[in-house]
């Protein structure tokens, strides 16, 4: 996987998560995921089309999306409920959107679909592509959580060079 799909997902999670939830995640290692396992209690997943196809999936633990939910909205909640439901669709979907603005300015368009909630003890979360995926842990005051990202490119097929025999001349 190419890495200028990969540096727009942290800047644009970091982006996100200080704007919108007035927290400043801490990124850490990124490492390759070959299973199908989440890294956590609830995922967000968004499928992705266009310069690049595959998927974004945002995976907290619960204490930690129940943290971020009380800092975004003010709300206290004690389990997952319907609003917590909702922020992890909505902090997938703006993520996804910053993620892929900062693409744009790389003259890359990636267009995204509705987000999928899935939750519960060790659920998974299978991406749209086959392969391994990138997952990017972050730790914050509240817990940590992950974005797991899997696109393939479509860049070289859809810019490709066209052979020189095939240029009509004039």
């Amino acid at each position: 996987m190419d890495v200028k799909f990969i540096n727009p997902f942290i800047y644009g999670t970091m982006d996100v998560m200080e704007k919108m939830v007035f927290i400043k995640p801490v990124v850490g290692r990124p490492y390759a995921k070959t299973d199908d396992m989440a890294h956590g209690d609830i995922s967000g997943i968004i499928g992705m089309t266009g310069d690049a196809t595959g998927s974004l999936a945002m995976s907290f633990s619960e204490t930690c999306i129940i943290g971020i939910v009380a800092k975004m909205l003010g709300e206290t909640h004690t389990e997952i409920d319907r609003a917590v439901l909702d922020a992890v669709g909505e902090l997938t979907n703006m993520i996804s959107g910053s993620s892929r603005k900062l693409m744009e300015k790389d003259d890359l368009k990636v267009f995204a679909a509705i987000p999928t909630i899935v939750f519960g003890k060790a659920h998974t979360v299978r991406h749209i592509i086959k392969g391994p995926s990138i997952v990017i842990p972050f730790k914050t005051v509240v817990g940590e959580f992950v974005i797991d990202v899997c696109l393939k490119s479509n860049f070289k097929q859809k810019h490709e060079e066209v052979n020189p025999a095939q240029k009509a001349s004039f």
